[in-house]
């Protein structure tokens, strides 16, 4: 663990032996006193507290004007920006906190300016694990350490207050995504009335999910998937569960396509986000909530590269997923797609796949939609595998359609509706 602290000068005997202090010549008495001097200056701030712990860190990287420095652990159910938890800066421009009623044994956090959209990072701006340090059974532990840099360093400050309603929690902070070696935050939405029903619920599973159910944490827009969901609730549809992942920022292209684009050097790992999912994540919901765990319904949704990746894991694991939400699908970026198209199998009788796009979506300077292009190209050619119109597959092109949250989030009740039979039965 790196120290920040000043070095003393070293107290010993000189050469030969002979002087008590070193390059001092004085009585001893005054070279004892002189020593206690020095060492209280030099050890001022490295005293363990009594008991818990004391974080000391320095930063790195600069912070926003009028941001605060917060801790955030399993001390305080992770929540980012508690006024209890906030740093105090000092003279010298380090910031600390003492927590003096820690529990004694391993204690995990993290540092945030109040978000976990502003969460510290490493040097190459990619997530940090969390940190950790040991409180003694008997006494205190002084922690030090420095913050690199912080997540989303050029998004305006501050960010704008909180839209997710209580329908919404985050399942996991930092959920290891063994495949790809990384870790991501893992939201879920459970409907009014989960904890007071022995109900049974269908799970959709949705990518981006900085961007589905709070304006704190998106970019340009939420989908506002829980007031959409709970205002459906409470007009008598009987809910679902909604697990949405986050995306990776940079490393988005990547993990949203098992196929590289060579000419945006982006792209590979879509297999591995894919198997996170069906692995890892889905046996990890089925475990914890009352769910309907079988593929009828279990569906998965997403939009632009979210539609990529959603349609070629309905195809990979059709035996997981048995229905998609696929809106404005980036299927330009690995035409590879269309070869995973099931042409070989009978097409399941309770399969769904919702298709929706704008008639304004372009890409680059190409006057016409490459979206709706290839959106039509897709459904032609899962028609001529089996897919019946209407049955199987729904397909829309809205003619004010932008590739935008506003636009995905308008469309999402009447894809839910249709993907999982809101009018049917509700049979296990």
């Amino acid at each position: 663990m790196r120290s920040y602290f000043y070095p003393c000068p070293r107290i010993g005997a000189a050469e030969g032996g002979r002087d008590p202090v070193v390059r001092y010549r004085v009585a001893p008495l005054l070279a004892g006193v002189l020593f206690l001097i020095i060492m209280m200056a030099c050890n001022q701030g490295q005293v363990a507290p009594p008991s818990g712990a004391r974080f000391e860190v320095t930063v790195a990287d600069t912070i926003p004007d009028n941001a605060d420095i917060y801790i955030a652990g399993t001390f305080n159910d992770w929540e980012p920006g508690e006024t209890e938890y906030r740093l105090s800066e000092q003279d010298d421009g380090t910031y600390e906190i003492t927590l003096s009623d820690l529990p004694s044994g391993p204690v995990q956090f993290k540092f945030t300016l109040g978000s976990w959209e502003y969460v510290e990072v490493d040097e190459a701006g990619d997530d940090l694990g969390n940190r950790e340090v040991t409180v003694p059974e008997d006494g205190g532990v002084t922690y030090a350490s420095t913050i690199v840099g912080w997540r989303n360093p050029d998004r305006p400050w501050p960010f704008p207050n909180s839209t997710a309603t209580g329908s919404v929690s985050v399942l996991d902070r930092a959920m290891r995504m063994t495949p790809l070696d990384r870790e991501r935050r893992v939201w879920i939405y459970l409907p009014p009335g989960y904890d007071d029903s022995e109900r049974r619920y269908p799970v959709l599973y949705m990518h981006d999910g900085q961007n589905l159910f709070d304006a704190a944490t998106s970019y340009a827009g939420e989908w506002g998937i829980d007031e959409t969901l709970d205002s459906l609730h409470a007009a008598g549809d009987p809910g679902i569960i909604v697990v949405g992942i986050d995306n990776g920022g940079d490393r988005r292209m990547d993990e949203y396509s098992p196929w590289v684009n060579d000419s945006l050097d982006a792209g590979g790992e879509g297999d591995a986000y894919v198997r996170f999912l069906v692995e890892t994540l889905k046996p990890r919901i089925d475990s914890t909530y009352r769910t309907k765990p079988a593929r009828r319904h279990t569906g998965i949704m997403g939009s632009s590269m979210g539609g990529l990746i959603s349609t070629y894991a309905m195809f990979e694991y059709p035996d997981v997923f048995g229905k998609a939400g696929i809106f404005s699908p980036a299927y330009w970026f690995a035409p590879e797609v269309y070869d995973e198209i099931p042409r070989d199998r009978p097409v399941a009788s309770d399969t769904r796949i919702y298709m929706m796009s704008g008639a304004l979506e372009t890409v680059g300077d190409d006057p016409d939609s490459v979206y709706v292009k290839d959106h039509r190209r897709m459904v032609n050619d899962l028609e001529e595998a089996g897919f019946d119109r209407g049955t199987h597959l729904v397909s829309h092109i809205r003619a004010d359609g932008q590739h935008a949250e506003w636009f995905w989030r308008r469309e999402f009740a009447a894809a839910y509706q249709w993907l999982f039979d809101r009018r049917g039965s509700d049979e296990e």
